[in-house]
């Protein structure tokens, strides 16, 4: 179980995290905006808490292995594996630049740490499964690892994530752990207008998924789901993670119309400011 101090500590660091994206953003001047905002805390939890992982050997053969399917969310990735140690946090303001590692969608063969390239949505899960597939064959393996498939609630609309889903399902890999982003928007509106996902749970139930619904903000929630989730031997699990899109930023949050939009600079400015002053008070909730 995560003990007070490191949950606060967790919390700070999402707000440190949440507060990167911003500067990232607008040093770029384009990107998706709540999408990364939303999903910071289970970026914080999995790199500073429940990832087996060495930012100084991104290649270590017993890592566990993060796959972004959404990409277009990838500003919370790089900031939380800056935070974690596995380039320098300067270099994040060169999000989206002319020869940078750090592209507006993760590539892998830019960036140690970054399993899998993504952009084309859908695409990721099926790369989780054939990693975690692998894993099983390796009769060298000597420790369990596992592989967290990232995927976004509009990103279901692809067909090609169901078609993982029954391979995954009918293989029975018990080391891979769905992560949904379940916020509710994408591009074109609310995921409710453009296709209805509901019931969500039990669609991925009908597949042979173990499915669990979670606060995507809740830091001893979410290590409890995933705890559970690792318990489970005998078919792969989700963690339906229902998240605020834009989240820590008043004006941003559960507004479609900033998933695929960075701020402007007067914008930026009040978010920064926003989240600021929310740090200041997690920090005073420490002191108490």
């Amino acid at each position: 179980m995560l003990s007070d101090e490191k949950i606060v500590a967790l919390e700070q660091t999402a707000n440190t995290i949440r507060q990167d994206i911003i500067e990232m953003l607008l040093a770029a001047g384009s990107g998706h905006t709540a999408g990364p905002l939303g999903m910071a805390d289970v970026f914080t939890l999995l790199y500073f808490h429940r990832l087996k992982h060495k930012p100084d050997d991104p290649h270590w053969g017993e890592r566990d292995r993060v796959v972004l399917s959404n990409g277009h969310i990838c500003p919370v990735q790089y900031a939380t594996m800056a935070r974690a140690g596995y380039f320098p946090v300067e270099e994040l303001k060169t999000l989206r630049k002319l020869h940078t590692r750090l592209q507006g969608h993760p590539h892998r063969e830019y960036l140690p740490g970054v399993e899998a390239s993504s952009g084309p949505l859908g695409s990721g899960l099926g790369q989780a499964v054939g990693m975690a597939l692998g894993q099983r064959m390796d009769a060298g393996r000597s420790a369990q690892s596992y592989i967290y498939a990232l995927m976004g609630d509009g990103e279901l609309n692809c067909g090609v994530i169901w078609e993982a889903a029954m391979l995954a399902g009918r293989e029975r890999v018990q080391n891979l752990i769905g992560i949904v982003d379940r916020n509710g928007i994408q591009i074109d509106g609310y995921t409710w207008d453009v296709m209805p996902l509901e019931p969500l749970k039990n669609k991925w139930e009908s597949f042979g998924w173990h499915v669990i619904e979670v606060d995507g903000h809740n830091f001893a929630a979410l290590d409890e789901a995933i705890g559970e989730a690792q318990s489970v031997n005998d078919k792969p699990s989700v963690l339906i993670a229902h998240t605020i899109p834009g989240k820590g930023v008043h004006e941003f949050e559960r507004d479609f119309a900033w998933h695929g939009k960075p701020p402007n600079t007067e914008e930026g400015a009040r978010a920064l400011k926003e989240l600021r002053t929310l740090g200041s008070r997690i920090e005073c909730h420490d002191c108490d």
